[in-house]
């Protein structure tokens, strides 16, 4: 049996294991989930001033309950066939292109005046692009998305992944899918001159420091902008991905007609990203909370941007088990675009279809 155990700093021993990811502000990963803490590392914890981790003692056990699918009665398994609609095609990304896009942001985000720049940059889109168009994905379950906590800059990776499909829901060509793919890889390029010290601190930054990293987009802005070929509308998405629409964004505070649609896409994907993300400063939110936070954010993010979001990624894909607010175990059989809370479920036991979309009769049943 596998137990997460929170335990204060100091009281870390050599060969524990660590049960959340230790990462920066820029999202580069100094310790990975599960990995064996030693003398050096337990120092390093305690360096960053982070008096307090959780660390997993145990093991998994196969025969423990719930560690294997359910049981479903054959009555109800034809319901669940019968009723079923498979996801529409979801951008998948294999264990070589993954590790490949990291080291390649990784790079770029390490050497902003290589000659190579562009092209590494290109080649790294050109393999997310594939991603998308081999098996013709036009969604992408956020719940798989991350790259991995053993990657740094999985941030980038993630948020690039999500706007390029967010902006082909919106209606843009294949050659602005492209480009918002670059923006969003490059997205917080300008956090390379941020410094370290801001970047890695574990608390709360002050408001002089706030001030400081506020300007990444900007200095990101500045690292591209004289770039060849880097375009205006991908620099536009990098210099402006933390405006708001009513105003009170940052660096400049533009009114909504000033934003590039590029930056009001990456906008909706880097917060969503960011909520779901752990950091050494903050523990991360459940795709449900993030969902319903961006749901909340009318007044800062563009409402046509925000449903194209909506309608393209899914939450809780077909055939994944999830637990009703009435007690039940069902199985999602269906996801309607737009709807990315409320799937079509079928109860283990009752065999009950659940349209929590359209049948008003569901209307106070949620998802746990």
């Amino acid at each position: 049996m596998v137990r997460r155990i929170y335990t204060s700093t100091r009281r870390l021993k050599e060969g524990m294991r660590i049960d959340q990811a230790i990462v920066d502000r820029s999202g580069r990963v100094l310790i990975a989930r599960g990995a064996p803490l030693d003398d050096y590392l337990i120092e390093s914890l305690l360096k960053m001033g982070i008096m307090g981790v959780y660390i997993r003692e145990g093991e998994e056990d196969p025969k423990e309950p719930g560690s294997q699918e359910p049981v479903i009665p054959e009555s109800v398994q034809k319901v669940i066939e019968k009723t079923r609609k498979s996801d529409p095609a979801k951008v998948k990304l294999s264990e070589s292109v993954k590790q490949r896009v990291s080291e390649g942001i990784q790079y770029l985000y390490s050497n902003t005046d290589a000659e190579n720049f562009a092209d590494t940059t290109d080649a790294i889109t050109r393999n997310l692009m594939r991603a998308i168009t081999d098996n013709q994905a036009i969604a992408v379950d956020i719940s798989a998305l991350k790259v991995s906590d053993e990657y740094t800059f999985k941030h980038s990776v993630d948020v690039a992944t999500m706007a390029m499909i967010v902006g082909k829901k919106h209606g843009l060509s294949d050659k602005q899918v492209y480009d918002i793919g670059i923006s969003g890889l490059l997205h917080d390029v300008g956090k390379s001159q941020i410094p370290n010290e801001i970047l890695n601190k574990a608390g709360k930054l002050t408001d002089g420091e706030f001030a400081v990293m506020k300007k990444h987009s900007l200095f990101g802005y500045t690292i591209l902008k004289d770039k060849e070929d880097i375009s205006e509308p991908i620099a536009m998405g990098v210099l402006q991905h933390h405006e708001k629409i009513n105003g009170r964004g940052y660096p400049m505070g533009l009114p909504e007609e000033k934003i590039h649609l590029f930056a009001k896409i990456l906008s909706v994907a880097d917060i969503y990203d960011a909520l779901v993300t752990e950091r050494v400063y903050k523990k991360a939110y459940s795709q449900r909370d993030a969902v319903e936070m961006i749901m909340s954010m009318t007044g800062e993010l563009d409402i046509n941007v925000m449903k194209s979001f909506m309608e393209s990624v899914i939450l809780y894909p077909v055939d994944c088990i999830v637990e009703l607010s009435n007690g039940e175990k069902a199985k999602v059989v269906a996801n309607k675009p737009g709807y990315i809370l409320r799937p079509t479920v079928v109860g283990l036991k009752s065999g009950k279809v659940y349209n929590l979309a359209e049948d008003m009769n569901c209307a106070s049943i949620i998802i746990k």
